[in-house]
């Protein structure tokens, strides 16, 4: 008899507290304020949030995964700022590979979003629209490389970038690796001393790196010691240079039974949006139906009639 498969089903939500302001006793205390997007349907999931609020409106940008098809598109959620309700969604950015991680940014005067794409092998710059429903590819930030959650912030005059790369034994999951340029568009080069940090407790990037009220970058990371994604720490880096890194972990951690009792088995995106904090927590599957999924994946694939992607925008 098969063993019982284990799937991993992530839901995102939306505290409504500052990240600054976060920690295991008071995100429980909210749980039942948090806003949560509707369902993605069957044998789907929404992922890796990104918040991007424009007047009255807070766009949320996510992975949005189908199980059917082993691949994922970036979808953007229109809520409105104040009520948080949910007006609606739309697929923003699709390719022929598996996109995630769809950090958003403003910088001078124009909308960015660097997407997940290690399939691909590089991490690409994308410029939107007003409408924030189209982007335009504008340049490879470093390439060749299997890089996954790059995360990007500006500090002290310098871009630094902290990403993972895929690779065997989770390497994605234990270390910490770090580039640096002197703009956006680089040129960007690896730092140094890559890796920067190895520990699968507290090493992948789980969100949008920010600044602490005295000026240090702090930088969630994912808790993997345990299972993917079960939980959330934080990073302090007190020192960020060309010369050297030094960081240290804080005491935060978050894990998703603090925010969702249905959804225990994970969290692992914290990201700051102003007065918000974006998560996503999970929850694992054993119904054997993902088995005659995965079997009827391939069975189309063998036959050259895979399930259609969607149309790529």
């Amino acid at each position: 008899m098969f063993k019982r498969p284990r799937t991993d089903f992530w839901q995102v939500g939306i505290v409504p507290a500052p990240i600054e302001a976060l920690d295991a006793t008071r995100l429980q205390a909210l749980a039942g304020a948090i806003t949560w997007l509707p369902s993605a349907g069957p044998w789907r999931y929404l992922a890796d949030p990104f918040g991007l609020r424009r007047g009255d409106t807070l766009h949320v940008f996510v992975e949005a995964f189908d199980y059917r098809t082993k691949h994922a598109v970036i979808e953007r959620h229109e809520l409105g700022a104040a009520d948080l309700q949910w007006r609606s969604r739309r697929t923003v950015l699709a390719r022929p590979f598996h996109l995630s991680y769809p950090q958003v940014f403003e910088h001078e005067g124009a909308t960015f979003m660097v997407p997940e794409s290690a399939q691909a092998g590089e991490v690409a710059l994308y410029c939107g629209d007003d409408s924030l429903n189209h982007w335009q590819r504008e340049c490879a930030l470093l390439s060749d490389l299997p890089v996954a959650d790059a995360s990007l912030i500006e500090h002290q005059g310098r871009w630094w970038m902290f990403f993972s790369l895929v690779g065997p034994g989770a390497r994605d999951q234990r270390e910490l690796h770090l580039a640096h340029a002197p703009a956006l568009t680089g040129p960007w080069k690896l730092h140094a001393g890559n890796p920067i940090r190895v520990d699968r407790s507290g090493a992948r990037p789980a969100g949008r790196p920010f600044h602490a009220a005295d000026g240090a970058v702090m930088l969630p990371v994912q808790d993997s010691s345990r299972s993917y994604g079960g939980a959330t720490r934080m990073l302090r880096f007190e020192h960020l240079g060309l010369d050297r890194v030094h960081c240290a972990p804080t005491g935060l951690h978050l894990h998703g039974a603090l925010a969702r009792a249905d959804h225990a088995d994970g969290l692992h995106t914290l990201s700051a949006c102003q007065d918000l904090t974006l998560i996503d927590v999970k929850r694992f599957d054993h119904s054997r139906a993902k088995q005659w999924l995965d079997l009827k994946r391939r069975a189309r694939r063998l036959i050259g009639r895979p399930a259609p992607l969607p149309p790529f925008v």
